[in-house]
C-alpha cells in the first residue's frame, strides 16, 4: 500500500515514515501544503497522512481541494490541537479519521488498516481469496493452513492484490502502490516480485492463484479473466 505523509516537523515526519517503511508500506512525504497537494495529484495513494498546521497551504485548505476535485482517497488528520470543534472542522473539511498528536503509533498503523477496511478496497483484517488467508493485524499469510514467510515488499505486493482480488492490476498500477517516487519505474521489477510470490503461494499441486493476463498484468484469484 502506498502512502502520502504531508507533515512538516522532520521528527515526527521521520518517526512516521520509518515505521511505515518497516511496517510495508510505501511512503512519500511532503514537508508543506503546496508540495503535499502536488504529491497528491501526481500519484494514485491508498492514505493520505496529513498534518492541519502546514506552512505555505494548511492541510484543511489542501483536503478541500482535494475533495473538491473528487480525490476520495481515505485521510487521517494529524494534530496537536484536540478541541471538538478542531475536529469537526476537519471531518467536515472531508477527512476519514483524526490523530491527536502525540500518539503511538501502533494507533497509527490500527487506524490506517482501518481507513484499507473501508470500500472499494475488499473489507476486515482477514483477507481470503481461496485457501489462502493474509491477518493484515498480525500480518501473518498462509495458505492451506500453512504459513508463508515473505519478505517484506512480498508481503505488501500480496496485500494489494489480496485488497483487489479479481481485478485484472496492470503492471504500473502495481508498481505505483508498492513502491514510491524513488522506484526507478522500470516495471520488469513487478514481474520478478510475481515470480517470487508464485513460488512460494502456488506450490506444487496446489491451485494457482496468481494469473497473468497477457499484454496488461495480473490478476489474484481461484479463476481469472483470460491467459
Amino acid at each position: 500500500m502506498r502512502v502520502l505523509v504531508v507533515e512538516d516537523e522532520p521528527g515526527v515526519a521521520a518517526f512516521i515514515e520509518q515505521g511505515l517503511t518497516e511496517a510495508g508500506y510505501a511512503v512519500d512525504r511532503a514537508r508543506d501544503g503546496e508540495e503535499g497537494l502536488d504529491y497528491a495529484l501526481a500519484a494514485d495513494y491508498d492514505l493520505l497522512v496529513l498534518d492541519i498546521m502546514l506552512p505555505r497551504k494548511s492541510g484543511l485548505h489542501l483536503l478541500k481541494e482535494l475533495r473538491a476535485g473528487g480525490n476520495e482517497t481515505p485521510v487521517l488528520l494529524l494534530t496537536a490541537r484536540d478541541a471538538v470543534e478542531d475536529k469537526i472542522k476537519g471531518l467536515d473539511a472531508g477527512a476519514d479519521d483524526y490523530l491527536v498528536k502525540p500518539f503511538a503509533f501502533s494507533e497509527l498503523l490500527a487506524r490506517l488498516r482501518a481507513l484499507l477496511r473501508r470500500p472499494p478496497l475488499q473489507n476486515g483484517t482477514i483477507l481470503l481469496v481461496s485457501d489462502l488467508e493474509m491477518n493484515s493485524a498480525t500480518r501473518q499469510v498462509t495458505r492451506a493452513g500453512l504459513p508463508l514467510e515473505l519478505t517484506p515488499r512480498e508481503y505488501a505486493l500480496l496485500e494489494y492484490l489480496m485488497r483487489h482480488a479479481n481485478q485484472v492490476l496492470t503492471r504500473t498500477q502495481i508498481a505505483e502502490h508498492v513502491w514510491n517516487f524513488n522506484f526507478a519505474g522500470d516495471t520488469n521489477v513487478v514481474d520478478v516480485y510475481i515470480g517470487y510470490l508464485r513460488r512460494k503461494i502456488d506450490g506444487e499441486g496446489a491451485l494457482p492463484l496468481i494469473h497473468t493476463i497477457r499484454g496488461v498484468g495480473y490478476q489474484l484469484g481461484a479463476e481469472h479473466s483470460g491467459a
